[in-house]
């Protein structure tokens, strides 16, 4: 049950702990969605939480759904301006150079027949900007924290695999595949001009202790 999940709850806000696997939207083959089952947050409310934004089907952690629609317009222009934190943490298929760095790349979509859709670095694309920190390294593998500054698709994913050379682990389209893909948000901070910033921070996921990275 989605209400298993719950990190935040007030009048205004829900922060769910996503689980990789569980998309947000409904996808076209109409399996489960967190869209699909909001029924199971309504708690003691009528209406139905809506997602103020959006995780890949495959990444973990805090997202933020709204529980009317005063509220999801609030939290909307937060992200809009730019005011929300993310934090993030991704296990990567190589080593970086270096400790930390931003990087500035912006991106476009681009789509085929035979391959479908996918982001791509373009200097005509849309701005986009992450800035990274490595934390350790097991083997030929390293667990970076990601803070990004815009909120494009695919973002951090093709970040790691274009601007830095290290795709996340696991990831099917920019990566080597292979198993979960490990990138995790971890955080979330939105703030709120007549309440307590929601500040949140989802559990250490499994997925990253199987692969040999403890909290």
């Amino acid at each position: 049950m989605l209400d298993d999940l719950v990190l935040f709850i007030d009048g205004e806000a829900i922060v769910l702990d996503k689980p990789a696997g569980l998309p947000v939207d409904p996808p076209r083959d109409g399996s489960p969605s967190i869209v699909g089952r909001a029924d199971e947050l309504r708690f003691t409310f009528l209406r139905e939480p809506t997602p103020v934004h959006r995780l890949d089907r495959d990444t973990s952690g805090c997202l933020l759904l709204a529980r009317n629609p005063k509220a999801h317009a609030r939290f909307q222009q937060a992200f809009e301006q730019g005011r929300v934190t993310k934090r993030y943490l991704a296990v990567l298929d190589a080593i970086p150079d270096g400790e930390s760095g931003e990087i500035d790349l912006p991106l476009a979509k681009v789509s085929s027949i035979e391959d479908g859709w996918r982001m791509v670095g373009d200097p005509a694309g849309k701005p986009s900007r992450t800035n990274w920190r490595l934390l350790r390294t097991v083997g030929d593998r390293a667990l970076v924290a990601l803070f990004p500054e815009t909120g494009r698709t695919h973002q951090i994913r093709v970040h790691m695999a274009e601007g830095l050379g290290c795709p996340v682990a696991g990831d099917p389209v920019y990566g080597r595949g292979g198993g979960a893909m490990l990138l995790h948000a971890t955080g979330l901070m939105v703030p709120r001009d007549n309440k307590p910033a929601i500040d949140v921070t989802a559990p250490w996921p499994t997925s990253f202790v199987a692969a040999g990275f403890e909290e």
